[in-house]
């Protein structure tokens, strides 16, 4: 006997089970390590913010650790800005990591620094 799926019905399951795994790899609240400079991460995340359409308030420098300080633009709706977050890079170990960034942020600052996917990926 032989079952026969539409290939519509196949792509739904794969779609189904890639977005599963990729949410199972990356778990909310955790930072990430990355070889890079500290100079190169502060570059790539000033524009990507930027490109976000965030505005850069200030960097903070204190020893090792860089707090950026942004907050969203008004998007010409004439509403005002948004209230000041903030995001901390830090280097432990010749690695840089990112904490308290939201993930479509992150996830454009790893394509900007050209990570290569294994060092995108959680893994458990």
């Amino acid at each position: 006997m032989v079952i026969r799926v539409s290939p519509l019905r196949t792509l739904l399951l794969l779609g189904a089970l890639a977005a599963l795994c990729t949410s199972a790899a990356f778990p909310q609240g955790k930072s990430k390590r990355h070889r890079v400079s500290s100079e190169r991460a502060i570059e790539v995340t000033w524009e990507v913010l930027v490109a976000h359409g965030y505005e850069v308030v200030r960097i903070e420098r204190e020893g090792d650790v860089r707090v950026v300080y942004y907050r969203r633009g008004n998007r010409g709706r004439g509403k005002g800005q948004g209230p000041i977050e903030r995001m901390v890079i830090r280097e432990v170990d010749n690695h840089v990591v990112f904490e308290a960034t939201p993930e479509g942020i992150l996830v454009d600052i790893e394509v900007k620094l050209q990570l290569p996917i294994q060092a995108r990926l959680r893994l458990p």
